[in-house]
């Protein structure tokens, strides 16, 4: 396993447990051979080789990294603008080079190897003679994961400048497979994580943000499947870009059906000036391959994101469950509410209290003071360290809200420095809830940031942060750069925001961060890589929920994924489901409440208590267990899923119906990752009944299911494996 090169054959095969990724040099090109289950490697791999049709040129050919100008008509992964104003480059094979582990991307995040022993590194070194360009293709592969994470360096080591007008992360020519279909998330604020599968014909489908965000419409992430590939069967090969701002994914079919993907930032209002002797580095693609359908690769991706993305203190440990104040009480509220607040938290078994938005400068409401990071003593006049101790003396622990990237024009800091905003000189600046940008290229606008952050988290009792970031870029463009390299603003953008996290997270390892941006509009790998959980929407409605973090799951694991009960009516969309359903779609994630605690009835109260102490028991398998989705909310009435312990030996199940169904059939529930050679004793939540039932009638025969007669019904089943002798 790992990198196996063949150089008389020009072919180099990068082999894990149950994967191969093949690539071959072609008349200097490297061409893409074969990704897929994993094959044996033998001497004689000549079958396997590229033998293009004579006069076809590079339009035929399935190239690693294809240029665009000098045959090849389809979509390029990179282009290069020469000092002369030609677009003209033609990268040819220059050698390679073989790495025990996975080095890092400076300022970067990146999926890593704690052990050189997990993965193996091949860089393929790419040049062009005439322009001096050099490119780096790298590749990672993991011994044991299904795993390929791609990226690119260029370099200018000639005499003139050199202008990247694209650079994308990773491209693959899918050659001999027909009828393929890709697979994104798609949707919009309180809608996001729907899975949308469409059939790719001739042409181009294409996903991306133009936002500087991920975004809500849709995520840095797309698979290509097989038309026949289910949950459980059939290939998926899937692309996730660990990225921060704008981005593309793209699948160009040609006319003779083959399939060219790539994914990096998008190409679009893009541009960086490579001076001699400059490189410029790519986000990486974490390319995961399954034969077993999109359920497997899930779970590469859970695995692999959970462990080897996730980093510091809070990746391993279980995460508290929190009471947040924002829809309990929005922006009234003084020191008091909160701690009534945090101590009736306290009764249930809550760990963890969330000061929302409202407690700094002058802020009444959603149009001032973003910036003006100190206290308001209006509503707080012991300062936020007198809040966060007595909530302390609650039992639990503080934690508090902060829009760190943004500016209100109506605050003392835009008075100050009404030029740290994105901005263009004369033309208008476009307020989104009436705030700005803050220009996070500049070095002294980060260190604001830095400084008035740190001040509190070394004068309060901070132990958890929601960092929250609320509208897309305008007027993308800074007063700290030269006119040549303007276009470089929106990468540089996400480049200083990572620079700000990776100091202030180190700074203070003790702090769990977690992102937001309205919800999931920056749900992505490149903010898991410094917060190891999102808040996945604002919609904090249990049924639109059931679809939100099911679509979320096809490729982040639970433990990324917010999830809170909150009051009814719904403040999203006015529905009234029960405590008992929100309860159970809120622990399928993070777990919290976020509604006004001392409005419960006694009855409620009960309610809560057991909830947190079923989570308790419960939080180590939901957010470090396997995920199986076992039944779709995007296609019907009901939805279920479940985890399963890394041995097998523990499960749990949640089922859910949205509608009542008068006169319902009988219907079971077929499990999944259980081991059928097992027994298993089953505990129903609802009816307190106990039964014993084999792995194999499980998976195959189903576990019965019966709902009353209720709209929003919700049930559980716990399973615990029998040693051998049980009965």
């Amino acid at each position: 396993m790992g990198v196996i090169v063949q150089e008389q054959t020009g072919l180099f095969h990068l082999q894990s447990s149950d994967m191969s990724y093949l690539i071959q040099i072609v008349d200097g090109y490297p061409a893409h051979v074969y990704w897929g289950g994993r094959l044996k490697h033998r001497e004689s791999m000549a079958d396997l080789l590229i033998h293009t049709p004579a006069g076809a040129g590079l339009d035929r050919l399935p190239q690693e990294y294809p240029q665009y100008g000098s045959g090849d008509f389809r979509n390029p992964a990179y282009q290069v603008e020469l000092e002369d104003g030609t677009r003209i480059t033609e990268l040819k094979y220059d050698g390679y080079r073989i790495l025990k582990g996975k080095p890092p991307l400076t300022g970067l995040p990146a999926v890593y190897a704690e052990d050189a022993s997990e993965a193996d590194t091949l860089e393929l070194i790419l040049k062009d003679a005439y322009s001096g360009l050099k490119v780096v293709l790298l590749y990672t592969v993991f011994a044991d994961r299904n795993v390929i994470v791609r990226s690119a360096r260029l370099a200018n080591e000639g005499k003139g400048g050199l202008r990247i007008r694209r650079a994308l992360s990773a491209s693959v020519d899918v050659t001999g497979k027909q009828d393929m279909e890709m697979v994104y998330l798609s949707g919009a604020w309180a809608r996001e994580g729907n899975i949308t599968r469409r059939p790719l014909i001739q042409g181009e489908t294409r996903i991306d943000s133009k936002r500087g965000m991920s975004s809500h419409q849709f995520n840095p992430f797309a698979a290509l499947v097989a038309k026949e590939t289910t949950e459980c069967h059939g290939e998926a090969f899937g692309f996730s870009l660990v990225y921060s701002g704008s981005f593309e994914a793209e699948a160009e079919v040609d006319s003779f059906g083959s399939t060219r993907f790539g994914i990096g930032i998008n190409s679009f209002d893009f541009a960086w000036l490579l001076s001699p002797g400059e490189s410029f580095q790519t986000p990486e693609a974490v390319m995961v391959y399954s034969g077993q359908g999109l359920g497997d690769m899930s779970r590469t991706y859970h695995r692999l994101y959970r462990t080897r993305l996730c980093r510091g203190k809070y990746r391993d440990e279980e995460r508290p469950i929190l009471v947040n104040n924002w829809e309990a009480t929005y922006f009234n509220f003084d020191a008091d509410k909160l701690v009534a607040i945090a101590e009736e938290g306290s009764k249930l078994g809550i760990e963890l209290f969330v000061l929302d938005d409202g407690w700094f400068g002058k802020r009444d409401a959603d149009n001032s003071s973003l910036g003006d990071w100190y206290e308001d003593r209006r509503k707080l006049p012991g300062g936020l360290a007198d809040v966060a101790e007595r909530i302390n003396r609650s039992g639990l622990k503080f934690g508090l809200w902060f829009e760190p990237e943004m500016i209100s024009p109506d605050s003392e800091l835009y008075r100050k420095h009404p030029d740290w905003c994105l901005h263009v000189p004369g033309r208008r600046r476009t307020e989104a809830r009436w705030q700005l940008v803050l220009d996070y290229t500049r070095q002294e606008v980060r260190d604001y940031i830095y400084d008035s952050l740190s001040a509190i988290f070394s004068s309060v009792p901070v132990a958890y942060v929601k960092w929250d970031m609320n509208r897309g870029l305008t007027e993308i463009g800074s007063a700290d750069l030269p006119p040549e390299r303007q276009a470089e603003t929106a990468h540089r953008y996400v480049l200083g925001l990572y620079e700000l996290l990776e100091r202030i997270t180190t700074d203070f390892p003790h702090i769990l961060f977690e992102s937001c941006s309205s919800g999931g509009g920056r749900f992505d790998p490149g903010m898991l890589y410094y917060m190891p959980q999102t808040w996945t929407s604002d919609n904090t409605d249990a049924v639109e929920r059931l679809k939100i973090q099911y679509g979320t799951s096809l490729v982040y694991p639970v433990s990324a994924i917010g999830a809170h009960v909150s009051a009814v009516p719904n403040h999203q969309v006015g529905r009234m489901t029960p405590l008992d359903f929100r309860g159970d779609v809120a622990m399928s994630g993070n777990f919290g409440y976020e509604l006004d605690l001392t409005k419960f009835t006694d009855e409620e109260k009960e309610t809560v208590k057991h909830q947190v102490a079923f989570y308790k028991q419960i939080r180590g398998l939901v957010q470090k267990g396997d995920l199986y989705r076992l039944k779709s909310p995007f296609e019907g009435n009901e939805s279920a899923w479940m985890f399963v312990s890394e041995d097998k030996g523990e499960a749990l199940v949640f089922c859910f119906q949205v509608m009542a169904v008068p006169n319902a059939p009988r219907r079971t529930l077929r499990l999944a990752g259980l081991d059928p050679e097992l027994e298993y004793e089953v505990q129903s939540g609802h009816r307190g009944e106990r039964s014993i039932i084999g792995g194999d009638r499980l998976m195959n025969m189903g576990l019965p299911l019966a709902y009353e007669q209720k709209d929003y019904e919700s049930r559980w089943f716990r399973l615990q494996a029998l040693k051998p002798g049980k009965d």
